[in-house]
């Protein structure tokens, strides 16, 4: 599997601090329990790297999105 297979598997991502100061992405699904822990800075890297991600597939000429264009809020 790679970046550009579909897949029809799905999951639940959690994203949270932990008591240990570090940053989970815990991933949950059929026949998958993940928690993924990071230190803070390398929490920012991610961040940064999936901002740049939305930027780069906003950018791309492909298929009429739902939403394409519209901005979520922040929470």
């Amino acid at each position: 599997m790679s970046i550009n297979s579909q897949s029809d598997i799905a999951a639940n991502l959690q994203i949270g601090p932990t008591d240990r100061g570090m940053v989970r992405i815990y991933v949950e699904g059929e026949n998958i329990d993940l928690p993924l822990d990071f230190d803070p800075e390398e929490a920012e890297e991610i961040a940064e790297e999936l901002l740049a991600a939305a930027e780069a597939a906003r950018s791309m000429d492909g298929p009429a999105r739902p939403g394409k264009g519209v901005r979520k809020p922040r929470r």
